[in-house]
């Protein structure tokens, strides 16, 4: 008992700092987007604009209710791009460094399931994962700057100082998922280049994947003998970007707005980079106020699931939504255990797979609910903005500026509650561990 109260302790010690550090992140970066020299309005940016933007870039969401490369200075625009970077290392450590304490934290034979199925004791001690993660990072973001920097140098005749500017923040953004663009209109413009469009969707990928899984399919990637957590995210992270571009393709096929107009390598382009930016990046190489309904939905859909677990995506994650499609396809069959790739889910994780899904589906019907009563935006779209905000996207449809002052603090608490809630939530659930002495009679209420 004395060792259980040790544990839930520590652990709560653990997230007040995990939360406070964050917190502290917000408030200095809207410190510094608050000084006159970080806006181009006269005086200083207002208040609730630093807020919603600091939040925006340290939960790495991607939500603006300014111009960025109009509204804010190089001073502040770098700002943005420090949170950014701040918040992005921070999840990923965080989310590793969290695999490795629980794996250490629960019992023996926790533990060793922990351990065999996610890998996280293979991600050695807290230097190690903490230099892994720099490592990695660091690879990936040069690589994409240098692309980037590239094609914006000698493709389109920028300096190369300001290419070299473009590519790095764009490189930044998109590898931690964050979807702040130095354009007025995000990607539009380059929604028909390949060499823009691809290195950024790329880096998203990666981002999404998480850290665990990069690393074991770097040291394992001749054997193939990936674990559980790996297979997962790899498998539901390639169907879901595949049915996303088949999907909305489709839909936007014909739809003079967006890809109506180009060709059928142009099409299947921006049509794919629309499956991968909602998991969870937010970019947009075509105006999401003028996509078909059946978009939308798809998207939201997308946004929701969100990516990989131990990275910078948000949403419920997807192996969260395949414990949940497993378990209700066991369920059909009448068996009493879920299974997959020859292993048994525990019902614990079952458990906490619902938790997440259903406290993240409340967190967005009760945003959305309160965002109906006070401003006159139709449903669909306060909908979207809601779920962006939880799954720390940083799509919109544009509606996100018209919103009040209580509208966008409320996208604010979405956006800090949707960044640290499930990684919290998650690891409080797993350290909790009380068996019950007695049991109380079975009872069977009527379902559906």
């Amino acid at each position: 008992m004395r060792d259980q109260w040790v544990k839930r302790l520590r652990f709560q010690h653990a997230g007040q700092v995990v939360v406070a550090a964050f917190a502290a992140a917000v408030a200095v970066g809207t410190a510094l987007l608050m000084l006159p020299i970080a806006t181009t309005a006269p005086g200083s940016a207002p208040v609730v604009t630093a807020v919603f933007h600091a939040t925006s870039a340290v939960c790495v969401t991607g939500l603006s209710t300014v111009d960025t490369p109009n509204y804010w200075t190089p001073f502040g625009q770098v700002v943005i791009l420090v949170l950014i970077q701040i918040g992005g290392f921070g999840v990923m450590t965080l989310a590793s460094l969290l695999a490795i304490v629980l794996t250490k934290k629960l019992g023996l034979r926790s533990r060793l399931t922990a351990a065999s199925e996610t890998k996280a004791e293979g991600l050695g001690d807290i230097r190690s994962v903490l230099f892994g993660v720099v490592r990695v990072t660091c690879a990936v973001e040069i690589l994409v700057a240098t692309a980037l920097t590239l094609r914006w140098w000698l493709g389109y005749g920028h300096s190369f100082g300001r290419a070299a500017y473009l590519g790095v923040f764009h490189a930044v953004s998109a590898f931690n998922n964050a979807g702040f663009a130095l354009f007025s209109d995000n990607l539009m413009g380059y929604a028909r280049d390949v060499w823009i469009i691809a290195p950024i969707s790329a880096a998203i990928i990666l981002g999404g994947l998480g850290f665990p899984v990069i690393m074991e399919v770097i040291r394992v990637r001749r054997r193939r003998r990936w674990s559980l957590h790996t297979k997962i995210t790899l498998m539901m992270s390639t169907t879901l970007l595949l049915i996303g571009a088949v999907v909305i393709t489709a839909v936007e096929w014909s739809n003079p707005k967006t890809l109506g107009q180009m060709g059928l390598g142009e099409k299947l382009l921006v049509g794919t980079f629309h499956s991968v930016s909602p998991r969870t990046a937010g970019f947009n190489a075509w105006d999401y106020g003028q996509v078909d309904e059946g978009t939308l939905l798809s998207t939201i859909i997308l946004m929701f699931i969100g990516g990989g677990s131990a990275g910078t995506a948000g949403g419920i994650k997807v192996t969260t939504f395949f414990l949940l499609f497993v378990g209700i396809v066991a369920e059909m069959r009448g068996e009493t255990h879920a299974t997959i790739f020859e292993r048994r889910i525990a019902d614990r994780t079952m458990r906490q797979a619902l938790n997440v899904a259903l406290i993240g589906i409340a967190a967005v019907v009760a945003s959305t609910l309160i965002l109906t009563q006070i401003s006159d935006i139709r449903l669909a779209e306060l909908l979207f903005e809601s779920t962006s905000a939880f799954a720390t996207v940083g799509l919109s449809t544009g509606v996100t500026a018209k919103l009040p002052d209580a509208g966008q603090l409320l996208l604010v608490a979405l956006m800090f509650l949707g960044r640290l809630g499930p990684i919290t939530l998650v690891s409080a659930l797993a350290l909790r561990e009380s068996t019950r002495r007695y049991t109380y009679p079975e009872g069977r209420p009527l379902i559906g």
